[in-house]
Formats: C-alpha cells, sequence, structure tokens
C-alpha cells in the first residue's frame, strides 16, 4: 500500500484531511500568494468552474479523490476514505469559519 511509510493507518487519514481542508479552504477562501486565487477565481467568474471554487465543501469533495486512490488498497476501502477524507474536511472547515458564508 503507498503511503507515508508511518505505522499508523488513521494517521494518513487525519494528514489527508487536513491536507485536503488546506487546499479546499485556499481556493475557496483565501486570495492566495501574489493574489493568484483572486485572479483565478476573476478568470472563472460566470462559469461552472468558478461556482465549484467558490465553494471549500465542494472542492473538499473533489479534492479528496486524491489521497483516496492514493492510500486505500481497494475500491471499497476508497469509497469510504473518499467520503471520510471530504466529510473530515467539511466539518473542519464548519467548525474553524462557524459556518461563515464564503
Amino acid at each position: 500500500m503507498p503511503g507515508f511509510g508511518l505505522q499508523a493507518p488513521w494517521f494518513e487519514a487525519v494528514l489527508a484531511v487536513l491536507a485536503v481542508w488546506r487546499v479546499a479552504h485556499l481556493l475557496a477562501r483565501e486570495r492566495g500568494p501574489w493574489d493568484l486565487v483572486s485572479r483565478l477565481h476573476a478568470a472563472l467568474a460566470g462559469r461552472a468552474l468558478g461556482e465549484l471554487l467558490a465553494c471549500p465543501h465542494c472542492l473538499a469533495l473533489w479534492l479528496a479523490i486524491v489521497p483516496a486512490v492514493w492510500l486505500a488498497p481497494g475500491w471499497g476501502e476508497g469509497l469510504l476514505l473518499w467520503l471520510a477524507v471530504a466529510g473530515g474536511a467539511s466539518a473542519l472547515e464548519l467548525a474553524l469559519t462557524r459556518g461563515d458564508p464564503p
């Protein structure tokens, strides 16, 4: 199984949740370094991808596919890990922003 070579598989899942939350939060709620994310939002305004970039929960759902495919040994575990990582990232977003709209 690929991964970080750590003993505890739950630790990899926690790292995946934190990484997915960080990237989703950056893309949805921050301006980014040198305003790159702001420029990306402006370039995609009015398009479906622009709408996706405005929602950290939607982004978390799509971004969580990467660690789920990378860390899970099979389809069943991958599906569960995908939803767990996306849910964890969304819960973290809600907890840290208190549900404030973007």
